[in-house]
């Protein structure tokens, strides 16, 4: 009876990694539509800003299922203490990921709602994170890209057994529902998109914080290359 508590611990794990590595990797795909759809962003304005408020619906799930690994861990469950912390560089990191990647999906939303007009301080607020976001967004995504297509295909390999994979369905719902609930807001705020398609006729063609953000980035992961951390862990 022991040893299946422990068992189930140690799935719990699993499954929050796997829940995981799967909200991260339809987060990948949302993201380097945005980037690709800012960098041409008078003609794909309406896609940067369908995508911009859809992604938020995965975010939310991978918001929470690193938030459960980091409550369990800190909370001393043996199996999340066995399974150890992310590199010490990342957990240094991310409160700075988290806070410039809410304020960049934030000002983003409220741009959305309130328009080119009134705009504010938002416009410059979103431009200033994009840019802080960028190369902090740069390392999270190379320090586990070599992790995360091995988590997906272990949950979906028949010969992983049916211990190991007990619960996929419901990791695919989660992050299925989630994407869905993101489609939702997408429709219902795309309207906003309309004056904001105008404003970019008269507007910069590629916005600065792409211009400069993107090569800091590069050199960012240059310098730190972040594809290590993670691998040296295992």
């Amino acid at each position: 009876m022991k040893s299946l508590k422990s068992g189930n611990k140690q799935f719990a794990v699993t499954g929050n990694e796997r829940i995981t590595a799967l909200a991260g990797a339809v987060l990948l795909v949302l993201i380097l539509v945005e980037l690709v759809s800012a960098a041409i962003l008078r003609t794909l304005l309406s896609i940067h800003v369908f995508v911009g408020v859809l992604l938020a619906g995965p975010l939310i799930v991978k918001l929470g299922s690193t938030g459960w690994r980091f409550l369990r861990y800190y909370t001393g469950s043996p199996a999340f203490v066995r399974r150890g912390p992310p590199h010490l560089a990342l957990r240094v990191m991310a409160p700075l990921l988290i806070a410039t990647t809410l304020v960049v999906i934030g000002s983003g939303i409220g741009l959305v709602v309130t328009g080119p007009g009134p705009a504010g301080l938002l416009l410059p607020l979103h431009g200033f994170s994009v840019l802080v976001w960028l190369p902090l967004i740069a390392i999270h995504t190379f320090a586990h890209i070599l992790r995360v297509p091995r988590l997906i295909m272990d949950d979906w390999s028949k010969s992983s057994g049916k211990s190991n994979v007990s619960g996929r369905g419901s990791r695919f719902g989660v992050n299925l529902g989630a994407l869905l609930a993101g489609v939702v807001a997408a429709i219902l705020l795309f309207p906003g998109a309309a004056p904001w398609t105008v404003w970019s006729q008269t507007n910069e063609a590629i916005p600065a914080p792409m211009i400069v953000g993107l090569p800091v980035a590069i050199l960012v992961l240059l310098f730190t290359r972040p594809w290590k951390l993670e691998r040296n862990r295992e």
